[in-house]
């Protein structure tokens, strides 16, 4: 029991949850022994309030540090932007100059937005939609936030969005009244896509989705969603809060080709400053002017500044292919030791984003007990990986090191034919969202 867990213990005492995320609960990787909290972060490097020091391999930031954590060139500009005044009853002109830069990175798009958060990005892309459409339904694909719009696809029978992204979203203190107004469809089945169109005829004002997340589109899947969106008059959103600046600087629709008539960005434009974009053909952005949407700290400086050098700096460093290459280089570790050892694993998702699962009956014993011997070997990990220019050959050559020990240690389990949980330090972690006490 360090400082972290310690202080952990206190805060679940003073904030409901734990934490402001869910992602970043200790509950979610290994409960009672996980850092909880850091004293530094550099690069792809974590230090905890014990000055224990660890290589972060799992989710960076939770997919917002791409170029690392503390980058020095973001970093000049931020502290550049504070010095200057980081909010005035002026605009700051990196308002306009962002602007340009993401029109410049999506040619089709006439017109960018500002928030702060990908989950009120989404929430405004939503309400533009409906605004520019005059209708009230959307189809959703994908996990796009907390916002009432999208958890009141849960206000039906059953748990819809577990399929999609977490089980046991209740749609608490969500107004019943929006049930039936976001339906579910899943990744790459355009059957099941046509046939939520055709019940809802006439009254879609949107179809929001990732482009890309775990799966490749099959089959031409966003080609024909576009062509049928067009046909019909719906507003098609790709929500790039994940995706986008992984496969290419910008948006991973520029890499699938298929263009939407609106395209979200958050975290990974900015390397860990809060700062999401909107943007969207002209005709549709025009529709923010005739509903209300407005914010003050939407027109804060330092995001703004630092997503301009981020983007600058994901051209200049050529980040996306350093990606595909971290991602080969740990999907080749995962299956070099799980052949080396007899471990069923199954690998998914995009080289930038990569994962992995346990085929046992207890997955997520396994995938704590990994969590927590890989603390033991200095490494923040679990199932996953997401790709950031720190990750660096040398510090692969160590995750190398460190996963051939750990999954030496699950080779054995197995084979003793031992029950892993007994292995366990701590509790199994969740899965999904769970009350805490």
């Amino acid at each position: 029991m360090g400082k972290g867990q310690e202080l952990y213990n206190k805060a679940k005492k003073v904030i409901p949850g734990g934490t402001q995320l869910l992602s970043k609960r200790p509950e979610m990787w290994a409960p009672d022994i996980w850092p909880s909290y850091y004293s530094k972060a550099k690069g792809c490097e974590v230090w905890d309030l014990d000055g224990r020091h660890y290589y972060d391999f799992s989710i960076m930031g939770v997919g917002a540090n791409v170029l690392g954590y503390a980058f020095d060139e973001v970093d000049a500009v931020a502290k550049e932007a504070i010095d200057n005044g980081s909010m005035c009853t002026l605009n700051a002109p990196e308002e306009e100059y962002l602007a340009e830069k993401l029109l410049e990175l999506h040619p089709w798009a006439g017109g960018v937005r500002y928030t702060k958060s990908g989950g009120e990005a989404m929430s405004m892309a939503a309400r533009i939609a409906r605004a520019y459409t005059k209708k009230d339904i959307v189809l959703v694909c994908g996990y796009h936030g907390w916002h009432d719009w999208y958890l009141s696809a849960n206000l039906v029978k059953g748990d819809p969005l577990a399929d999609v992204h977490l089980q046991g979203l209740a749609p608490a203190g969500v107004p019943r009244g929006l049930a039936g107004t976001n339906l579910i469809f899943h990744y790459n089945n355009i059957e099941e896509f046509n046939k939520i169109v055709a019940e809802n005829e006439g009254n879609i004002a949107a179809v929001i989705m990732e482009p890309i997340r775990n799966d490749y589109p099959e089959d031409d899947f966003l080609g024909k969603i576009r062509k049928i969106t067009k046909e019909k008059g719906i507003v098609l959103v790709f929500d790039e809060i994940t995706a986008g600046f992984r496969l290419c600087a910008g948006g991973s629709h520029k890499v699938l080709g298929v263009e939407p008539d609106m395209a979200i960005f958050a975290k990974a434009m900015t390397n860990g400053y809060p700062l999401a974009a909107i943007i969207g053909t002209d005709e549709v952005m025009q529709a923010a002017q005739i509903t209300f949407i407005s914010s003050t700290f939407w027109t804060e400086r330092i995001g703004l500044a630092a997503s301009l050098k981020t983007i600058e700096c994901y051209e200049k460093y050529n980040v996306a292919a350093h990606q595909e290459k971290v991602g080969k280089r740990v999907r080749d570790i995962w299956t070099k030791f799980a052949d080396k050892y007899g471990i069923k694993i199954h690998i998914f998702g995009i080289l930038p984003l990569l994962h992995f699962g346990f085929e046992y009956d207890n997955p997520r014993a396994f995938k704590t007990y990994f969590t927590q011997e890989m603390l033991k070997e200095g490494f923040l990990a679990a199932n996953g990986v997401y790709a950031s220019l720190a990750h660096t050959d040398e510090a692969l050559d160590k995750y190398e090191d460190a996963c051939d020990s750990v999954f030496g240690k699950i080779g054995d389990i197995i084979k003793a034919g031992k029950n892993i949980e007994k292995e366990l330090d701590g509790p199994v972690c969740h899965a999904g969202f769970e009350r805490l006490n």
